[in-house]
């Protein structure tokens, strides 16, 4: 029983605070005045009377009446319920409360204040206390003769049963009667008609939505005009959630004053009235819906999981059903009358039954995942979610697993998980009903007439008794209560009240107290969840081959038929991956373990660890499917014999996985062991009792623990107080015995075999399985573990590094919870957490011994190690380390989508030399083959070294690496466990001091060879001084003219240089140190050379003297004569590398720039890098210049002050007169400015001058051949893209040729060069352009790398749009587009007559890269293999580009990065090459070779950054015949010459280059493509560009190909991707016979001739018989016949590059008329320039058509006669016909083999008429037969006889 009503409240306006800005309530009278005992008084009441605020009106508003509910510090709600009325303000207070408002005068009675009646009660029975407080207030009005302190009194002493069915008559003495009926269970809510109102207002999929966010813990928040509906919808929201109750903040109604709720970080459902909706806009998290207009609103940031499919289709239908029944039969013709909606308050229940039958859907099976820890005294139960998600086949369903982890779930557990207790309708439901509910699924009548069944259930729990006796309850009269005069509420006497409360209480006192017999029993469990999986078919299950193989493989292991297991193994690795395969491995194991043939060898326990590891890692952290804990047992029961007396478990090789880290994997275990002991203590106990049979029974029937519990429950009170002590006392004792057993567990599991090793994970807590399973790189996972205790303790432990510290922590946090859940004592509390470090620490020192004794063990049949060639004077530093290579994001290893096996991951050795980092291994796959996996990479190259984390499944690796290339190789290897900790770090200490070596000295190029080199012939004294005696005392002097700063410079040395042996000595007399003290002999460079021929022919022989007497820039004598014929001169102004030390001793000048102009220029140029010539037009003869980029004064003074008045000249204008004089010292140097003064007009000029260039493409439109520079194209290379309209890149304004044109340009920064305004009578002009500096392409080329090779796989679907993606993101191709786009700017100006000066930055890197670009394109020298090495010893070495700093070879140089501006240059070359093909003498493969050694190290040709420094060092002019062995090269250049003599491999057979053609490619991004250099990779032996490497591995393979030839040998050849080398296992044709050649000879005996003789032997020939025929004679072989040149070498190209790489070729007829550039004057005598071949078809083909006509053919069966265009061909022996005779594509051949008959033949049906009839003959073929008509009956004949000429020459 329960009171109705416990307090009675009157609420009225607080008029003495009408001051304030808002109003205020306050409570008049309460009954009780005192709270009672068991429920004591609400707080702010006052405040949920009026939720909109206290307000005074100046009308009277009727009464209203809604329910509020109060939730006070216990979690228990307090119904308020409402009653409103409008009470008028007397006159005084009314003026008071208008001055304050300042409304003037107010009349008496024109305000009124609203008062409310408020019942407060724990039962909600709206309805009976709407009509309570009503007739109250009819007394109040109708002035009825009824003391209202009587019905008070009355409503307050009523009592009325809670639950049960009752009805219950009451009255409250006012002439009223009420019946009030409770519900028959009080666990079902009652709703009335509130969740079909809900229903109304939002809709379906609304209020689907607000019913998963309110069971996934999200905010929501009612809004609507009306109090009551905001109740309603609350109240309905609870009922839909049954049997789930909702346990966060509930506040159906929110008073104004407490909006600030709506900030708190708890979920909530909250109602609020809608004219605050404008204040709830900011809230971002809360689900908002709008009551009255039927809107939910779901904020952008908030994910709601929606219930899974089928379970939210089937809803949605069944709420359909309920709410629209006429929606199925809409479409009927004749459609029933009796489909209708069921009345208001069934409507309601038969929804609520829709949402039951989905909850018992949800949960079905739920007791069976129930542990049971506790029986007595109290039920303690625990639900496994795990094993629900996993049996049930829902680990998936983000729904399901956010339900079973809130709040709400948890409740549910522990009311309805005691076993012992009353049921209601879900249980009934969820035990009897679920396979109805299944079967009736597609069954729409019959889940109606089931929704239908649950309702009327549901309306008979809330109406016992329908027919109820009728209410009589008093209402006011008519229009009373709207009344303006009325009498206020009466002040109620509260002696009178609480005299009838006092009366009531002494009365209820004296009553014997009522018994209600509870209707408990044993809760039913329903069906098991194994039958619900298997019938829905959601289990996952292995075929039974998969699980045969299994046993079988498990089996060989303990009969000990290790080769037999071994085969079957990577077959069981791979059947683990499904759930049952793990299942059967678990039972397997378990059979064998308690057979006792638990102690296994060695190979059998690393079998059985294997498969172990395997089945943990395919399983996930949740362990849905008991897999870890089926293995728990085992890894403490399969043992190994390690020694005497030592024994090493399974669980010291299983440690690596998250499940063990997991808190709630232990304890579930735990729980689950408790309640096995559990339900074992009492069946003892009944067998103790003497009914041994009945408990045989109750074994064989096989009682579930919630059985047992609930027997138990039953027989509680009956026992004796000692025998429930004892109870109590043995469950306890299971309790710590299992917490004791687990803490030995945990030990085993979380401590390290090797205790020693302190390195512990910090990068994730044990919450975070995610990153855990990334994280492990050792044995231990206790770093994970103090990490998670840590964090959550808020304290940094200070010994955190101790692993015993760890486990302790994490094992008592475990033993706190399950210990306090289960309801251990703290006496034993404290015992357990006393014994636990005793525990680990026993532990530990079982496991000392155990590691001991496991590294003394040999590794079991681990494969050899592969050791690796070396070059000549490479050295091994360290020996092989076991190792496995692992994939990365290149799929074409692993066996992707490409196909082919999966030759990663490897396993074998990485070794590490004085040159390289090598691994050489195996596939770890066995069905992949023996194939040997090499891959390796320079030391020098490195960019990247870290650590990584492994994946689970290498168990028996430790610790893992990543190694990134700049030569764009990547070895991510993980070391094996034989490899311990301090080897892994030799091994990186090792790698960084190869990598940088505190003195370039120390690089492999130096290095190399010292130790074969044991002694040197004593050194004799040289007659005439070497170079290297000049080049020292020349640097010696430089103290003379440099000044007193290098006096106390140190030497370039190391150390150890100086304390070598004898034959170190020799070297170091070579060098060269400025530190020295100056000799008085010291020769100057001018008397040095007369003196010493020798030393001359060195300076001429160097690259800068060769190339300009080439161009005619000066010679030598010239320079030294002084003289004023040649327009230029060779300086000698930096011969002691004073004024710039970055550039080369001799540079070029003007002839009339004296050299003390030059070091008064210097100091304007950054670097002191001025302007020199670097090379010349022969034909315009304009120049090419290169410097630094100006410093801001020099800028100003040659540009910006040009006419600034000045008194007195400073030495700014001084300087910039002198540049003046500079510049135009080169004006004048070009014959066609040197005579004009002022703005040279170019009309005649250009006039007859015309490129001779062309296109890297015959496209043919707007080509405009010729075009100079237009203000703005600055701008234009400025900008972000760069791109211009023209298709190569290149500037495209109409007008960029001008009449008028500059004699020299100056390509400058345009930050720098920003306001430059030239003089116009000047004849120089600015070009400012925007370039990227060296710090974009550093970070551009790390990009490019990760593209090119990533380090972790990607996923199909994602990987080709990322790569492109990334590729677009890294801007090198916009780089290349750039340098490329500059480049044809200058060439262009060079090519129309003007001279360009390139100063850009400090001069040494974009600059290099386009002046080098720019000679390459303009002259054809530079594209010859001498050409193109001159070029590079010019530009870049002897111009100092910074080699060293940018190859970060030294450790001074680290922290600068690489930086790769010389590979970009080379890039940007293989882009020309591949447009250009046939302009190149040398290959691609030409260009990757520079690409990689250029960083490897192993030549000394690009270290140090300029001459200066290779001059100090002593390497400058290296002679050949110094090589310390032959084998041994100091210069790339050496060892390209030798290697070119015995292999064509740099060469390129398209070679037939034009004399004077000047190349303009295409530079738009759509135009360049990714070098294979980037993306190429040949495992099957590394990279082929240590030549001695890869030729010895060859030649190996092939004698071991010859040695059976007994076999039949296959021509079949399987090339793998990313495996074997294709160019040398499908060689082009000419290699091919190249090599064939050399093999006959080798076989005949004869002298083997070289490749380069025989080639151009052939070609001569090729000539000479050109010649005989009269035609044209071509400078390439390949061109022997008449398909177009440039098609035909491209075709051949494009099968050489590979995929990808198609050029843009449009091969249209009409390019002769499309612009093509015409030849100048200069090319004389008639031969047919290439650029013809690259736009011109040659339509004959004469040399190989021995008979050609038109001829009449008759086509196929039913098919016309057609006139053809025939060739017969004796050279192919072909008889070919085309369309027409210019047609260049063959339309059908007919070979002349298959003929059999030549014959004339008469005509046949449809033949042309008029046409002799001799004319028509016969070609019979082994296929068929052939008609043909020629014009006449002569050329008949002459076809007749023609083909059997060829018939009879075969």
């Amino acid at each position: 029983m329960a009171r109705l009503v416990d307090y009675f409240v009157l609420v009225g306006y607080d008029l003495e605070k009408t001051g304030s800005s808002d109003g205020q309530g306050r409570i008049l009278q309460r009954f009780p005045e005192k709270d009672w005992e068991d429920n004591p008084f609400p707080q702010g009441i006052e405040l949920f009377c009026q939720p909109s605020g206290w307000q005074l009106f100046t009308d009277k508003k009727p009464a209203t009446f809604f329910v509020a509910v109060l939730t006070d510090i216990n979690s228990e709600r307090h119904y308020c319920a409402c009653f409103t009325f409008s009470e008028a303000v007397e006159s005084t207070q009314s003026l008071k409360s208008g001055d304050d408002d300042d409304m003037g005068i107010i009349q008496p009675a024109a305000l009124f204040a609203p008062k409310s009646l408020v019942l407060v009660s724990r039962l909600d029975h709206t309805e009976v206390f709407r009509n309570t407080l009503g007739l109250i207030y009819t007394i109040y009005v109708d002035g009825m003769n009824v003391s209202l302190e009587t019905v008070v009194g009355n409503l307050l002493t009523c009592f009325i049963p809670i639950a049960g069915g009752a009805q219950r008559t009451v009255t409250f003495g006012a002439g009223d009667r009420q019946v009030i009926q409770t519900p028959i269970t009080d666990s079902i809510p009652v709703s009335g008609c509130s969740v079909s109102l809900l229903f109304k207002q939002l809709g379906i999929n609304n209020v689907l939505c607000l019913f998963c966010a309110a069971l996934t813990e999200h905010k929501i928040l009612f809004l609507s005009s009306s109090y009551q509906r905001l109740t309603d919808a609350c109240r309905a929201l609870m009922a839909l959630m049954f049997p789930l109750k909702y346990s966060f903040t509930y506040i159906p109604i929110l008073p104004a004053n407490l909006l600030e709720v709506l900030c708190t970080p708890t979920p909530f459902i909250i109602g609020v009235h809608s004219i605050f909706q404008s204040e709830t806009e900011d809230l971002l998290d809360v689900i908002k819906a709008d009551l009255d207009g039927g809107e939910v609103t779901v904020p952008e940031c908030l994910h709601i999981p929606l219930l899974s499919e089928p379970l939210l289709h089937h809803t949605k239908s069944a709420l359909s059903m309920v709410l629209d029944p006429e929606l199925e039969v809409a479409d009927l013709a004749f459609p029933p009358t009796t489909a209708s909606v069921s009345a208001a308050k069934m409507l309601d229940k038969e929804i609520r039954s829709v949402f039951l039958r989905l909850f018992a859907q949800l949960l079905q099976g739920y007791r069976c995942c129930l542990h049971i820890i506790r029986i007595n005294p109290e039920p303690v139960i625990r639900f496994h979610k795990a094993a629900f998600l996993g049996q049930r086949g829902v680990v998936e369903d983000d729904f399901l697993t956010k339900l079973l982890d809130g709040m709400a779930f948890a409740g549910f557990v522990t009311e309805r998980g005691t076993p012992y207790r009353a049921i209601d309708l879900f249980d009934e439901l969820i035990a009897d009903k679920m396979d109805q509910i299944r079967l009736e699924e597609g069954t729409p009548q019959k889940v109606l007439k089931h929704i239908r069944e649950l309702a009327e259930q549901l309306f008979k729990n809330e109406n016992p008794y329908p027919a109820v006796t009728m209410h009589k309850v008093h209402q006011p009269t008519n229009g009373s209560h709207m009344q303006l005069h009325q009498k206020p509420f009466p002040h109620l006497d509260e002696g009178v009240v609480q005299w009838i409360i006092d009366q009531a209480t002494a009365k209820l006192q004296n009553a014997p107290p009522a018994v209600k017999a509870e209707k408990k029993c044993m809760v039913p469990s329903g069906p098991a969840i194994v039958g619900v999986v298997d019938r829905n078919g959601s289990a996952l299950a292995n075929s039974a081959r998969r699980l045969e193989v299994v046993r079988n493989c498990i089996s060989y292991i303990f009969e000990n038929k290790m080769l037999e297991a071994k085969k079957l193994m990577p077959a069981v690795l791979r059947a683990l991956k499904g759930r049952a395969a793990r299942q059967c491995l678990t039972q397997e194991l378990n059979l064998h373990a308690q057979q006792n043939r638990a102690v296994l060898d060695h190979q059998q326990f690393d079998f059985v660890v294997r498969m172990m590891n395997c089945t943990l890692q395919d399983s996930s952290a949740l362990d849905e499917h008991s897999i870890a804990a089926a293995i728990l047992p085992l890894v403490t029961a399969f043992c190994r014999k390690l020694g005497s007396g030592v024994t090493q478990f399974a669980y010291s090789c299983v440690q690596e996985h998250v499940i063990w880290t997991t808190m709630s994997f232990w304890e579930s275990m735990f729980y689950n062991d408790v309640q096995n002991h559990v339900r074992a203590l009492y069946l003892e106990n009944k067998d103790s009792d003497g009914s041994e049979q009945e408990s045989c029974d109750d074994l064989e029937k096989g009682k579930s623990a919630l059985e047992i519990a609930s027997e138990q429950r039953r027989l509680w009170p009956t026992l004796s107080k000692e025998k429930q002590t004892e109870l109590i006392q043995k469950e306890e004792s299971i309790v710590f015995s299992q917490a004791i057993h687990y803490a030995n567990r945990m030990s085993y599991l979380l401590l390290p075999l090797d205790t020693s090793k302190n390195r512990l994970l910090r990068t994730a807590g044990l919450g975070d399985l995610e990153s855990v399973s990334n994280s492990f790189v050792t044995n231990s996972i206790a770093g994970s573990v103090a990490e998670s205790y840590d964090t959550e303790s808020g304290f940094e432990d200070a010994e955190s590094s101790d692993v015993a510290n760890s486990v302790v922590r994490f094992i008592n946090r475990f033993v706190d919870k399950v210990c306090t859940e289960s309801g251990v004592t703290n006496e034993h509390l404290k015992s357990l957490h006393i014994m636990i470090p005793d525990i680990v620490q026993m532990h530990i020192e079982t496991l000392d011994a155990v590691h001991r004794e496991s590294r003394r063990l040999p590794p079991i049949q681990k494969p050899k190690f592969l050791r690796p060639s070396l070059l000549m004077g490479e050295e091994f530093v360290m020996d092989g380390l076991r190792v496995y290579l692992l994939p990365d994001g290149r799929e074409e290893a692993t066996g992707g989508v490409l196909g082919g096996p999966p030759i990663l991951p490897a396993e074998g050795a990485v070794f590490l030399t004085t040159y390289r980092i090598v691994f050489k291994g195996m596939p770890s796959d066995p069905l992949v083959g023996e194939q040997v996996v090499t891959r390796s990479f320079p030391i020098g190259s490195l960019t990247k070294e870290k650590k990584i984390s492994l994946p689970v499944s290498m168990h028996f690796v430790q610790e893992g690496l990543q190694l990134r290339s700049c030569t764009f190789q990547l070895l991510k290897i993980a070391f094996d466990e034989e490899v311990g900790s301090d080897q892994v770090e030799v091994f990186r200490k090792h790698i960084h001091k190869l990598r940088y070596p505190q003195y370039v000295h120390g690089i492999f190029a130096f290095t190399v060879g010292q130790i074969q080199k044991q002694v040197l012939e004593p050194r004799q004294k040289e007659k005439n001084p070497s170079l290297k005696t000049l080049s020292k005392n020349l640097v010696k002097n430089a103290k003379k003219t440099i000044g007193r700063q290098y006096v106390t410079r140190k030497k370039y040395t190391p150390p150890s240089w100086d304390t070598r042996s004898n034959q170190q000595a020799h070297d170091n007399e070579d060098e060269i140190s400025v530190s020295e003290e100056p000799e008085q002999n010291a020769l100057t460079l001018s008397t040095t050379m007369k003196s010493a021929d020798k030393t001359l022919s060195h300076v001429v022989e160097r690259a800068c003297c060769r190339d300009y007497q080439r161009l005619g820039l000066g010679t030598l004598s010239n320079s030294l004569t002084r003289s004023k014929n040649e327009p230029f001169r060779i300086s000698t102004v930096n011969r002691m590398y004073a004024v710039c030390k970055s550039y080369p001793g001799l540079l070029i000048v003007p002839q009339t720039i004296q050299d003390n102009t030059i070091q008064k220029i210097s100091r304007c140029y950054r670097q002191n890098r001025f302007p020199v010539v670097c090379w010349r037009n022969s034909r315009t003869k304009a120049v090419l210049l290169r410097s630094a980029g100006l410093h801001g004064k020099g800028v100003a003074g040659l540009f910006k002050a040009q006419n600034a008045p000045s008194a007195v000249q400073s030495q700014t204008d001084s300087t910039s007169l002198e540049q003046e004089k500079f510049f135009q010292a080169i004006v004048n140097s070009m014959p066609h400015h040197s005579d004009i003064s002022g703005r040279n007009t170019l009309g005649g000029f250009t006039a007859h001058m015309t490129s001779t260039g062309k296109w890297g493409s015959i496209r043919g439109g707007s080509r405009m051949s010729m075009f100079g520079p237009n203000p703005d194209i600055g701008s234009r290379l400025a900008s972000k893209d760069g791109t211009l309209p023209q298709p190569n890149g290149g500037p495209s304004d109409a007008h960029f040729l001008r009449q008028q044109r500059a004699a020299l340009y100056i390509i400058g920064d345009k930050s720098l060069l920003k306001g430059a305004k030239p003089d116009l009578l000047q004849q120089w002009e600015l070009i400012p352009i925007e370039v990227f500096d060296v710090r974009q392409v550093k970070t551009s080329f790390r990009k490019l790398m990760k593209v090119c090779v990533p380090s972790n796989v990607q996923s199909e679907s994602s990987a080709s749009t990322a790569y492109y993606r990334t590729l677009e993101e890294s801007e090198w191709l916009s780089q290349l587009h750039k340098i490329l786009q500059i480049s044809v700017l200058v060439v262009e100006l060079l090519d129309n007559g003007s001279s360009v000066l390139v100063g850009l930055e400090d001069g040494w890197d974009i600059s290099t890269q386009v002046v080098s670009l720019v000679q390459l394109l303009s002259d054809n020298h530079y594209r010859t293999m001498e050409g193109f090495r001159l070029l590079i010893e010019k530009e870049w070495l002897s111009f100092g580009h910074r080699f060293s700093h940018r190859s970060a070879q030294t450790l001074a140089n680290q922290s600068s990065g690489f930086t790769p501006v010389f590979l970009q240059f080379l890039d940007c070359v293989h882009q020309i090459h591949h447009q250009f093909p046939m302009e190149f003498e040398f290959s691609q493969y030409y260009l990757k070779f520079l690409a990689y050694h250029y960083i490897s190290n192993r030549f000394r040709t690009f270290l140090l950054d300029s001459d200066y420094e290779r001059i100090e060092l002593g390497i400058m002019y290296e002679e050949k015949g110094e090589r310390k062995s032959q084998h041994i090269f100091k210069t790339v250049w050496d060892y390209i010459e030798r290697l070119h003599k015995r292999t064509p491999v740099f060469y390129n057979y398209m070679y037939a280059p034009d004399d004077g053609e000047v190349l303009r490619p295409y530079s738009n991004i759509s135009n360049l493509k990714i070098w294979d250099y980037y993306t190429s990779e040949v495992l099957s032996e590394g990279p082929s560009y240590d030549w001695e490497l890869v030729n010895g591995r060859c030649e190996q393979a092939e004698d071991s190909d010859k040695q059976d030839t007994s076999a039949p040998q296959s021509k079949r050849k399987i090339i793998w991707p990313c495996y074997d080398n294709r160019s040398k296992v499908e060689p082009d044709a000419i290699t091919k016979l190249l090599e064939e050649l050399q093999a006959l000879e080798s076989e005949l005996g004869q002298t083997t001739e070289r490749w380069k003789d025989i080639w151009d032997r052939a070609r001569a020939a090729h000539r000479a018989e050109s010649k005989q025929d009269g035609k044209h004679v071509s400078s390439s072989l390949l061109i022997s016949s008449n398909v177009h040149h440039h098609r035909r070498s491209a075709g051949m190209y494009l099968q050489e590059s590979g995929l990808g790489s198609t050029l843009n070729l449009n091969l249209s007829l009409d390019s002769d008329s499309s612009g093509v550039s015409t030849p100048s004057s200069g090319m004389m005598g008639g031969r047919r320039s290439t650029s013809t071949l690259y736009t011109q078809f040659q339509t004959s083909e004469s040399e190989n058509r021995s008979f050609e006509g038109i001829l009449y053919k008759k086509g196929a069966f039913m098919k016309p006669w057609k006139q053809r265009w025939f060739v017969l061909d004796k050279t192919k022996h072909q008889l070919r016909y085309y369309d027409y005779r210019t047609d260049t594509e063959c339309k059908g051949t007919i070979d002349l083999a298959e003929v059999e008959s030549v014959t004339p033949a008469a005509p046949t049906m449809g033949a042309p008429k008029n046409v002799d009839e001799k004319a028509f003959f016969d070609l019979k073929t082994t296929k068929r037969f052939y008609n043909f008509c020629a014009k006449d009956s002569v050329l008949a004949q002459q076809w007749i006889d023609s083909i059997q000429s060829c018939l009879s020459d075969a």
